[in-house]
């Protein structure tokens, strides 16, 4: 589907926004964008709109990037470090609504707004048991257990890469030893 650039500008411009103050108003946004807050109303209706149209921009860019990252290599271990990396990498850009909803961009349960995302949750299901089959992850954890572990690591690696707690350079790498040994590879 393609989106005009006016209105994928006022959602990236919109993410960014909320991101820093969610409480900000929307003339904010139409100022960053470039735009006046008439034509922000020409594309969306509402804050609530403009929220929705993010949060669906949101489950569309990120279940892109972990179908990417399932595709970039045919070994399943470091598909899983890839997927990791493009949760981090999404939950980052999109840290609002990891907050708004307790959990990265509602990334445990599919999401009836992204059409791609049943697929991703399943190929990550399968993945996950196809390493338990292989006894590379322990079947001492369900896939379901793995999947909300994953989502905790991302949310750990966010929030220490918002405060500044680690040493950025080291985050990924903590995010991926964390999960990989808490799930027994």
């Amino acid at each position: 589907m393609l989106v005009p650039q006016t209105k994928q500008r006022l959602l990236d411009v919109a993410t960014q926004v909320f991101n820093e103050d969610f409480s900000a108003p929307l003339e904010r946004i139409a100022e960053r964008a470039g735009v006046t807050r008439r034509t922000l109303h020409r594309y969306f209706a509402s804050r609530e709109e403009l929220l929705s149209s993010c949060l669906q921009e949101a489950s569309r860019v990120c279940s892109q990037a972990m179908a990417e990252a399932m595709d970039s290599t045919d070994e399943p271990r470091a598909q899983l470090e890839c997927m990791l990396n493009a949760g981090i990498s999404c939950g980052t850009k999109y840290a609002l609504f990891t907050k708004l909803e307790g959990q990265p961009a509602s990334q445990v349960a599919p999401q009836p707004d992204c059409p791609s995302y049943p697929i991703v949750y399943a190929r990550f299901r399968a993945l996950i048991l196809h390493l338990q089959a292989q006894g590379v992850i322990s079947l001492h954890v369900t896939p379901e257990w793995v999947m909300l572990f994953f989502n905790s690591i991302m949310v750990t690696t966010i929030n220490a890469e918002a405060t500044g707690s680690v040493a950025r350079a080291s985050i990924r790498q903590f995010a991926w030893f964390s999960f990989s040994r808490g799930i027994g590879l």
